[in-house]
């Protein structure tokens, strides 16, 4: 029951289905990334899913292993993107990593989103991409 949440979670993340995942998710939600970020609170983090969807409309996650113990969930496999959709036209627009994921269910929802994953491939893709767009004025 647990794993289909997460899932579920994950099918709406790979749609960029934004009322899904808040849907999923408990009020007290809280995201941690693999730097240890934290955001609380599901507002917060529908905010937080739009701008990381903003910046990587196709982000996915593949899964290659789901493990279930009561109420934690942990899910293996890679997580990518590409910025703003731009593969073509954008060196180095697209990035890749293994990674892993740690879920909790309580209730239903998704009480935590828990992220371990190389997040420097990410981040050299923004650095590099959001270094080159222009402002039309």
């Amino acid at each position: 029951m647990n794993a289909r949440i997460a899932l579920d979670f994950i099918r709406a993340i790979n749609d960029a289905d934004l009322e899904k995942l808040c849907s999923l998710m408990s009020e007290d939600h809280a995201f941690v990334d693999s730097q240890d970020n934290k955001v609380i609170g599901k507002e917060a983090m529908r905010k937080a899913w739009q701008e990381y969807f903003d910046w990587f409309p196709d982000y996915h996650i593949e899964i290659n292993d789901v493990l279930e113990k009561q109420d934690v969930v942990v899910i293996t496999g890679f997580a990518g993107g590409t910025w703003k959709n731009l593969r073509d036209e954008v060196q180095s627009a697209s990035w890749i990593v293994p990674a892993a994921f740690k879920v909790i269910i309580k209730d239903g929802k998704v009480e935590l989103w828990q992220v371990f994953a190389d997040a420097s491939k990410m981040m050299d893709v923004v650095r590099k991409n959001s270094a080159h767009e222009t402002t039309d004025l």
